[in-house]
This record gives C-alpha cells, structure tokens and sequence, in this order.
C-alpha cells in the first residue's frame, strides 16, 4: 500500500475508535462520515491503481 492509502486507514480507524467512546450524538456522526470518506477515498486509490491508462496516440 501506498503511504496516502496506509494514512488514510489509519485516520479511518482512529476516527471509527473514537467514535466508540460514547461521545455526543453530532461528533459520533461526523467521526463515522470522516471514517467514511476516507475509506472511499481508500477505494478510489486502490481503482485508480488498478485501471490501466490508455495513451492518447
């Protein structure tokens, strides 16, 4: 894995954590949306790697 992927599963899971510690409904929300949105953003780096890129020739 790249270095953006690992910093981007580690922020997940921290923020996925965190959300676990019985915080107020509102920071739970936006910890889990930030948790998810780096899990895409994880998703589209790995897609990103695998689609071959046709040249323009």
């Amino acid at each position: 894995m790249s270095r953006t992927i690992d910093h981007l599963k580690d922020e997940a899971d921290r923020a996925e954590r965190l959300a676990r510690t019985g915080m107020d409904p509102l920071t739970v929300e936006r910890l889990r949306a930030f948790a998810a949105e780096c899990r895409g953003r994880i998703a589209n780096e790995c897609r990103d790697d695998r689609v071959p890129v046709l040249s323009a020739t």
